[in-house]
């Protein structure tokens, strides 16, 4: 019964019954569990590590220990430092591993101070247009995180500006494409999505990684279609 509602009901449906089925069976008010899209977007401004302003999805912070621990990069670009706590999380990995440093951008320097003093972290405050790419010799696996403005020109000018940069299996990760479902989008010409639609066409060089985007559910990240695995 169960695989013929799923085949013939089409998705906007499915999730109409199963909130239906939902009311119709008594739970307490307490043990009632109520969460969606909003409340996650709504929780990731709360999010802190080491009690340091850590602004990212929880479920993307799963992710990106996993990437990290299975890619071994000796450069993390972060493009969008803020507070620094997404830095220093992913530094604290690279402690674990014993290898490779941090370098995040950011157009000011909001950086926590045990942000700026870590070994594995390295400051750049003038902007991902003015990062120079000097900056990158001599490291062979490189990952690449697009936490900036989330504006579509920006996302795209930092996806042709660093896409090359990534070692093949690797990942450049733009965040929030979530903006859409949000509704909003129109505040960023597009945002995300819209720019890697339009980088996917004109570059075949990469695939978005279901593996991670799904890992939760369909697209359960912040990051949808953001998991941009380079294969060659």
């Amino acid at each position: 019964m169960k695989k013929l509602i799923k085949t013939f009901l089409p998705e906007n449906l499915l999730r109409l019954y199963r909130f239906l089925k939902k009311q119709l069976r008594f739970v307490p008010k307490d043990e009632q569990i109520y969460f969606d899209t909003n409340t996650v977007y709504g929780g990731h401004f709360k999010v802190t590590y080491r009690g340091i302003s850590a602004i990212r999805c929880p479920f993307d912070y799963v992710m990106y220990q996993m990437i990290i621990w299975k890619i071994k990069p000796d450069l993390i670009i972060e493009i969008g430092t803020s507070n620094g706590g997404g830095a220093l999380y992913m530094a604290d990995i690279l402690d674990k591993i014993g290898n490779g440093i941090v370098h995040t951008i950011n157009i000011e320097n909001k950086a926590d101070k045990e942000v700026s003093e870590h070994p594995r972290i390295k400051l750049f405050t003038e902007g991902w247009v003015n990062y120079n790419m000097e900056a990158t010799k001599n490291f062979s696996k490189i990952l690449v995180i697009d936490d900036g403005s989330h504006i579509y020109e920006d996302v795209l000018g930092a996806l042709k500006k660093f896409s090359h940069l990534v070692s093949i299996g690797s990942y450049f990760i733009v965040e929030d494409g979530v903006v859409n479902e949000l509704r909003k989008e129109k505040g960023f010409n597009g945002g995300p999505l819209r720019a890697i639609r339009e980088f996917l066409k004109e570059n075949n060089n990469f695939k978005v990684d279901r593996a991670y985007c799904d890992m939760f559910g369909k697209n359960a990240t912040s990051n949808v279609n953001g998991y941009l695995k380079r294969i060659k």
